[in-house]
């Protein structure tokens, strides 16, 4: 059983919330007329989220870094499908929101791979 550091749980809690996100995502399509992601993008970052969630869990228990990496993959992937937001024209608060995307997985990823502190012998 490998151990994970105080970063790493922080980033894994961090793709935890947006896996979750994005799994009752698909629960909330834009209504009829109005802007936002079609429905099959919502289903595929629904399937998404679930992987990601379930590789977080296993990553948590284990620290099966297999399971780190394809928690990562996830929620970039997840990103990924919110770009598109930014080069069409859709309301501030949907770009608002695919820029927080973009931020929380970016600071997920790096904090997931992080490595934990070693510790120093000091000399006498």
């Amino acid at each position: 059983m490998k151990t994970t550091s105080k970063r790493q749980k922080v980033g894994l809690l961090l793709a935890g919330f947006y896996s979750v996100l994005n799994v009752v995502g698909v629960l909330f399509p834009p209504p009829e007329g109005q802007v936002g992601p079609p429905i099959g993008i919502l289903i595929v970052d629904c399937g998404l989220g679930l992987v990601g969630l379930v590789a977080v869990i296993i990553t948590w228990r284990t620290g099966n870094r297999a399971a780190l990496r394809v928690a990562a993959g996830a929620i970039i992937i997840m990103t990924l499908t919110a770009l598109p937001a930014f080069f069409v024209d859709v309301p501030a608060v949907i770009k608002l929101l695919a820029g927080v995307a973009v931020l929380l997985t970016i600071a997920a990823v790096v904090l997931m791979f992080s490595p934990g502190r070693r510790t120093t012998p000091v000399l006498d």
